[in-house]
């Protein structure tokens, strides 16, 4: 059954799990505040903890913003004056940046007790691939690293198109994805983009040589979402 809650709508998915429910997904138009979507990842977090609320994914573009988790060098934050604010995070990696152009999603889900959470990290990279060939991008993973990237070619070295940066508590995740829409990517210029001073940073626009919305994008995101979550306990 589709239903509508007023924070935002319940997309039918088709899904493989050992606790059959349904997924809401929560759409934000306009540009999000990193605190307020924080604050409601949180309200969610506690509220799939208890058992109050299905398996939620909130999908939107923040407003500028640069977020640190616990592995994030002092060396790597960027300066002073830098356009927008630097947000300490209590999930896993280094610095990120997020902002308009760029389409994130934070998966609040109740994993298996025994799940492979390296494997549902590749999970959210995989959906990412997928949405990236859709749209005639060839992503893929890097040993080593985390996150989509693009090959090193003619254009240029290896250079990351999507971040992935999760947090389990109490058997529920949170934090997510980031994918590159049409960003203005000199806000990466002001870090060390996830503690990796040797690559790059690209779009989904400047991979495809044309404009790539997040509106765009978007029913992308959506379609393959039950590809992360058909996750199966581990015998």
């Amino acid at each position: 059954m589709v239903a509508n809650d007023g924070d935002g709508s319940v997309l039918p998915v088709r899904r493989n799990l050992w606790d059959v429910a349904e997924l809401r997904v929560i759409r934000h138009e306009g540009l999000v505040p990193y605190e307020t979507a924080w604050e409601e990842q949180r309200r969610l977090h506690a509220a799939r903890v208890a058992g109050e609320i299905d398996d939620t994914v909130v999908l939107l573009e923040h407003e500028p913003v640069y977020t640190a988790g616990k592995r994030t060098k002092p060396s790597d934050r960027p300066l002073p004056g830098s356009g927008a604010p630097v947000v300490d995070v209590d999930r896993g990696g280094e610095i990120t940046w997020h902002g308009p152009g760029q389409i994130v999603g934070y998966p609040i889900l109740a994993l298996p007790e025994r799940v492979d959470v390296i494997g549902y990290v590749r999970r959210v990279e995989q959906l990412m691939i997928d949405v990236c060939a859709e749209l005639g991008v060839d992503g893929v993973r890097v040993d080593g690293r985390s996150g989509v990237w693009i090959p090193a070619d003619g254009r240029g070295p290896e250079r990351k198109i999507g971040a992935v940066g999760l947090r389990v508590a109490q058997g529920v995740s949170m934090h997510g994805f980031a994918l590159n829409c049409n960003c203005d990517l000199t806000w990466y210029d002001r870090i060390v983009p996830c503690g990796i001073s040797d690559a790059a940073t690209t779009s989904l626009a400047r991979e495809a040589g044309r404009d790539v919305t997040v509106a765009e994008v978007l029913p992308h995101v959506e379609r393959h979402l039950d590809d992360v979550l058909a996750l199966q306990p581990h015998a």
